[in-house]
């Protein structure tokens, strides 16, 4: 990896380390019992207005309720923004006069924004009118990131409450959630990148002659506010089709420092925000260092052997040396103001949390470069992960772990105090089971139906890896899509649509479930065959159950995909 490369990833880790952690309190100083909320002057009447207008009671529900709330909540999400898509063409704020969206895609898209997904069988700027774009994307960016810190809230509140009976209350959360840090914390990211160039406007796309004497057609429209969101959401879903590659979403290597800040910082955050309401900072710590630990690797594979280049064009005579003229490695895919390496950090940026933007074509990469994307995304997307989606994921294979060391020693298995028993890991086990369900279950069908296969740009290694990226990312609520997959159909746009809302709800209703569990039970104080939990021992004990599990799960898929493309490509 070259100089240039270690800067950037020091760059972006130091700006993570200086904010995070603050970000963290303030998180936890927001949803903690007991604790005085900042900012309450300018938040409070704002809150206190959307209780009065939406006519919210902030009476607290049990899990069932909360989990009712949610589901109802984001049933009228998707159909809400099914019909706006249906119906743009005759809405205003559509200069463009962009028609109706076809029913199968309308429905793969709203339930794609409406799970964090943010998967694109479409391109957006030819596609969505400008309304939709605001009114419907924009919104859900929002509102489906702060579902996913509400159940980590909720989460949290079981873990630190005894012998209570409620979790929280759902409408209270989501609206604290984009109230008090969503919303201004977009604001600001939103000026910056308006500041840089990225466009934001309410004008008609405009056609104009380039310097060769071709037309071409610039695109315009609300693009830095909802790029900001995009990110600090994880959601990942470009105004345009070429998504974080476009420059006017992300113009210069600034703006791509930026937004990968932007999609990690809050994710990072959270364990710090847990280590404050558990009140317990080793506890938070040890989550962190896992989380740390997996994208770092990530990181550091991506963009040594995007930096490395293609070993297929050397006895073609392509030189991949870094230069002063060139970036050298593999440049096929990628933007030439990124660069390879900085185009395998955030290719691992965006898959380690649940953004799924891309800067640059994950199709193009090395086999051992595209893999790490794609095995980041089959982790569950906890290093570190989406808002609230990555450190509750993080916290059912902190569960898990702590069994597993019950085993070992003969104990049964507790975790900040409260005993883990069957229930809960019924419960675990589930969550755990579903998505690998989807994603192998739908791969192991499409890779052998016609209907399916005709969509595939490539055969061999490298189609599989096409076929399982799709699955993976959608039944992970990540919507990077690797390329090379044709997927606006009705078997693409239905069964990834089916993955989505798997990947979301059958994953936190089993989460919300522990909580209303564990929040029943009363702490048990530590003894002597206590397994510690805020140690150094249990951050790696965690991370290598993420690694193990994950590894049995889907090593096969792997071997048989990237793993075997990168030694025919060594041979």
């Amino acid at each position: 990896m070259s100089a240039s490369g270690w800067l950037q990833l020091g760059l972006l880790v130091v700006a993570l380390a200086a904010t995070a952690p603050f970000l963290g309190i303030y998180v936890a100083r927001t949803f903690g019992d007991g604790e005085r909320r900042p900012l309450e002057r300018i938040f409070g009447p704002v809150e206190r207005t959307v209780f009065r207008v939406c006519r919210i009671g902030r009476s607290e529900q049990r899990w069932t309720g909360y989990a009712v709330s949610l589901l109802v909540f984001s049933a009228v999400s998707v159909l809400l923004l099914y019909v706006l898509q249906r119906v743009q063409g005759g809405l205003p704020l559509n200069p463009d006069g962009q028609g109706g969206v076809p029913a199968p895609l309308s429905f793969n898209t709203a339930v794609s924004f409406v799970t964090n997904t943010n998967w694109q069988n479409y391109s957006g700027e030819s596609t969505m009118s400008q309304l939709t774009q605001m009114a419907g994307l924009a919104v859900q960016n929002f509102v489906s990131a702060a579902v996913g810190l509400t159940v980590v809230i909720a989460l949290v509140r079981g873990l630190v409450r005894h012998r209570r009976a409620t979790i929280g209350n759902f409408w209270v959360d989501l609206t604290r959630a984009v109230v008090r840090i969503l919303l201004p914390l977009s604001f600001v990211i939103a000026v910056v990148l308006a500041s840089q160039g990225v466009v934001q406007n309410f004008s008609a796309a405009k056609e104009v002659t380039t310097v060769e004497g071709s037309s071409q057609t610039i695109n315009q429209g609300p693009v830095a506010s909802q790029e900001a969101i995009k990110q600090l959401g994880t959601n990942g879903g470009g105004y345009n089709n070429a998504n974080a590659a476009h420059p006017y979403e992300n113009p210069n290597g600034f703006t791509n420092l930026l937004s990968m800040w932007a999609m990690l910082v809050l994710p990072f955050a959270m364990p710090f925000a847990f280590g404050r309401m558990v009140k317990d900072r080793r506890q938070g710590l040890a989550v962190l260092s896992a989380m740390l630990a997996l994208w770092l690797v990530g990181a550091m594979v991506a963009m040594h052997f995007e930096g490395d280049g293609n070993s297929n064009l050397t006895p073609l005579g392509v030189d991949q040396q870094i230069t002063a003229t060139q970036p050298g490695g593999n440049m096929e895919g990628k933007e030439t103001r990124f660069g390879p390496e900085l185009s395998g950090l955030y290719a691992n940026s965006t898959t380690g949390t649940s953004s799924g933007a891309v800067n640059s074509a994950h199709d193009s990469f090395t086999a051992a470069g595209g893999a790490v994307p794609l095995v980041q995304i089959m982790l569950g997307e906890v290093s570190p992960g989406g808002v609230g989606a990555g450190l509750y994921g993080m916290v059912i294979f902190a569960l898990l772990s702590v069994f597993i060391a019950g085993l070992m020693v003969g104990r049964t298995p507790e975790y900040l105090g409260k005993k883990i028993q069957a229930n809960e890991m019924k419960l675990v086990v589930l969550y755990i089971l579903f998505v690998p369900i989807c994603v192998l279950g739908f791969t192991a069908v499409s890779v052998v139906a016609d209907w399916a296969l005709s969509s595939l740009l490539n055969s061999g290694p490298h189609g599989l890896t096409e076929m399982t990226y799709a699955f993976t990312s959608a039944s992970n609520n990540n919507g990077s899509a690797f390329g090379g997959l044709t997927g606006n159909t009705d078997w693409f746009n239905t069964t990834l649509g089916l993955c989505m809302l798997v990947g979301r709800f059958f994953l936190i209703i089993p989460v919300l479930a522990i909580a209303g569990s564990l929040v029943r039970k009363q702490a048990v104080p530590p003894s002597a065959g206590t397994f510690p939990t805020g140690t150094p021992l249990f951050a790696t004990l965690l991370t290598g159950v993420v690694v193990i599990v994950v590894g049995l799960t889907y090593f096969p898929v792997v071997a048989l995909g990237p793993i075997v493309e990168q030694l025919t490509q060594n041979a």
